[in-house]
């Protein structure tokens, strides 16, 4: 993810964040079959979205804290 694509989840409000973080879920237990399956070389992808999912999580944990 680049800079300006966290700077943008930084700005985003919480329930946007989970509902972002639930698709990118989804996404990555699709990953994770396929790449089961043998279809998917490449596990960048799912690192990369594991990733993301916790910046996301990490954003929604902050916000949370500064309510507080």
């Amino acid at each position: 993810m680049k800079k300006k694509d966290i700077i943008e989840l930084k700005h985003r409000s919480p329930e946007d964040l989970a509902r972002l973080a639930k698709e990118s879920g989804e996404k990555l237990r699709g990953l994770k079959f396929d790449l089961a399956a043998g279809k998917v070389k490449d596990i960048n992808p799912i690192r990369t979205i594991r990733k993301d999912i916790a910046r996301m999580k990490t954003f929604i944990r902050q916000s949370e804290m500064n309510k507080k």
